[in-house]
């Protein structure tokens, strides 16, 4: 049979040959080949219609995909179960909590921020913080009740606290859930790096949110604490949330983002190229003037400091709010206070239903679910269990029936309770009773200017490190061992890094328990008309074998042309040495007069011999201590 007898392919299908089952694979349409009559060829018609060739997105379809998105996500959702709508009022106050967390977390990031000297101390000045830096330490029921239990006063600018104190008699801890600065951090890391195992409603994550024993370990920590305090220590300090935000914020992220970002637009500016670094300088004014340094500072223990915050915000991968629920000392104290506030949930078990969407959001561990009792003191007051409930079970109203709440410190555990306390009222008479404070008094242990006796000083340090944050010279800095276990991360300064500026009181104007007192310029300067003494914190001191002039016939009388005080309390004498070839050098020895000197520092920081200065200050001689002074018959040294 010839090409010419074969028949015509049918219209629908397009090609020769086996028919493909209707509910098999589809097979890629290709145009087909067709001998027809006279051995001419022409094109199959197939079913497909043409594909039109990709054309660039426009912007109006971009943006119907938007409104699209929007409307989708506006639309309202069925609610599962019975689906009877959260309360109005309810998701309003969930809302206002969410804009109450990110406005109180800016607030106190800008006062971090503005927790620094922009300006110049010449001309005479007074200079003070423009904001109050401290606000939030001074809003501390914590800080306020572990320094009166320290220092049996409190401290004016604390009574703040008791407004604190009556909120949370109101409401709950609506500190935790709507204002706590680290307790937002906690809760943007637990949303933004959940555990991939728990997804977003999981039963893993329904278990992470019920209540668990670990809770009870701040109330531990809160009672070691506060015996500690009683026997005299604020060492408490170190665990409180205010002063770890303030402290690991200011001496280690801060200073890691000033230091990325200045040797990024260094290397910009290293370009040659005239626009980049002109962007390069333009940017760098405007983020000094805004949010970083003036200039890079440097701070001891930096990495512990800022790992030891990297590691408790980690830890919301597995346990959402981890630090709130499980170790915060300020967290235990409000949920004492709550226990009985007006505030509160009543919970109708009838209807629940055992859906645990009240789980999924829960930041306190508080047992919102129904068939158990509400742990009152457990609640962050964030409301997101009442707007998840589609029963109606839970609501939140003043003056609550109470049949269904109990206390989460009821399952406490007597034993720990005693062990909690006898290890706080150990720790004083363990530190004290090492060499560090009263037999072998570490010599560079410089206190900042206008601290209080150093016994004093650890009743009411509470290490939040405002006054190293806003010190001008970056002097200040977190002690390690120099006073003992109970001095961790206590303010010292350290000369080699940086100067007292003789006219700067900022540290104690910052100083929220009064460690550092709120001295005047005239106080640390001293006024011989109205017989006032000067300020002292240490005393300068001078190593012959390291000076140049003592040592090496070599002139340099840097350190006597920076000493600040009026008059110098350094002086030359003028004397001619040989040299190794018998040459006479006219040098300048310096001298330290010990009734002028004021130990700022000064000289240690500007000596040119580098690796051990020859000129260095120690605390003797410090005006707050009657005990560390120089042993002399009269009080003017400068006599025989």
């Amino acid at each position: 049979m010839s090409g010419g007898d074969l028949p015509l392919p049918l219209p629908w299908l397009g090609v020769v040959g086996e028919v493909p089952s209707l509910d098999g694979p589809s097979l890629p349409q290709t145009p087909a080949t067709v001998v027809i009559a006279k051995d001419l060829v022409a094109p199959a018609v197939a079913l497909a219609p043409p594909v039109a060739a990709p054309t660039a997105r426009s912007a109006t379809g971009v943006v119907e995909r938007v409104r699209g998105w929007w409307r989708e996500k506006r639309k309202p959702h069925k609610r599962p179960g019975s689906g009877i709508p959260a309360r109005k009022i309810i998701v309003a106050l969930r809302n206002s909590r969410r804009v109450s967390q990110f406005a109180f977390l800016f607030l106190f990031l800008f006062l971090l921020v503005r927790t620094e000297f922009r300006g110049s101390f010449s001309g005479g000045a007074t200079v003070r913080m423009p904001y109050p830096v401290e606000g939030f330490l001074l809003a501390d029921p914590f800080v306020a009740l572990m320094t009166f239990l320290s220092s049996h006063t409190i401290y004016r600018s604390l009574w703040w606290s008791v407004g604190m104190v009556a909120l949370t008699l109101v409401f709950g801890r609506v500190f935790c859930g709507w204002i706590c600065p680290f307790g937002t951090l906690h809760h943007f890391f637990a949303w933004l790096f959940p555990n991939p195992k728990s997804g977003t409603g999981g039963a893993r994550r329904v278990r992470a949110n019920m209540t668990h024993p670990y809770q009870n370990v701040k109330y531990y920590l809160l009672g070691a604490f506060l015996v500690a305090a009683v026997c005299g220590s604020a060492i408490g300090g170190l665990f409180d949330p205010i002063c770890i935000s303030v402290r690991a914020i200011g001496l280690a992220v801060l200073p890691a983002i000033s230091y990325v970002t200045g040797r990024g637009l260094d290397q910009v500016s290293q370009t040659n190229i005239h626009l980049f670094q002109q962007g390069s300088d333009v940017t760098r004014d405007a983020l000094v003037a805004t949010v970083l340094q003036p200039k890079q500072y440097f701070f001891h223990q930096t990495w512990v400091i800022g790992g030891l915050l990297f590691a408790v915000l980690l830890a919301n991968r597995w346990i959402p709010r981890f630090w709130c629920r499980a170790l915060c000392p300020l967290g235990a104290t409000l949920g004492l206070i709550a226990r009985n506030a007006l505030f509160g949930m009543e919970k109708d078990h009838s209807k629940c239903t055992d859906c645990n969407l009240c789980l999924v959001d829960c930041q306190g561990a508080d047992s919102p679910q129904g068939g158990v009792k509400w742990k009152q003191d457990e609640c962050h007051m964030c409301l997101n269990c009442e707007t998840a409930c589609p029963e109606d079970v839970i609501k939140f109203r003043f003056l609550p029936n109470r049949r269904s709440t109990t206390l989460a410190q009821d399952g406490m555990d007597r034993r720990k309770v005693l062990v909690a306390a006898a290890t706080g009222a150990a720790v004083l008479p363990l530190a004290r009773a090492s060499d560090t404070l009263d037999s072998n008094y570490y010599d560079r242990l410089i206190r900042p200017p206008g601290s209080v006796p150093e016994r004093d000083f650890m009743e009411r340090c509470i290490r939040c490190a405002e006054c190293m944050k806003v010190c001008p010279n970056n002097a200040l800095h977190p002690a390690l061992l120099e006073s003992g276990i109970e001095g961790l991360w206590t303010p010292i300064l350290i000369p080699r890094i940086g100067y007292c500026e003789p006219t700067c009181v900022l540290c104690g104007q910052v100083c929220p328990t009064g460690a550092i007192q709120k001295i005047t310029e005239e106080q640390k300067l001293g006024n011989p008309v109205r017989h006032v003494e000067p300020i002292k914190i240490g005393t300068a001191f001078y190593d012959h074998g390291r000076c140049l002039p003592w040592s090496m016939a070599t002139p340099c009388i840097v350190c006597e042309e920076f000493c600040p005080t009026s008059p110098k309390s350094i002086w030359v004498e003028e004397i001619d040495v040989p040299d190794r070839n018998g040459h006479m050098v006219h040098v300048q020895r310096p001298h330290v007069d010990p009734q002028l000197c004021i130990g700022c520092g000064a000289c240690e920081k500007v000596c040119p011999v580098q690796d051990r200065p020859a000129v260095y200050v120690t605390s003797v001689g410090e005006s707050r201590s009657r005990t560390n002074v120089i042993l002399l018959e009269t009080n003017n040294y400068n006599r025989s």
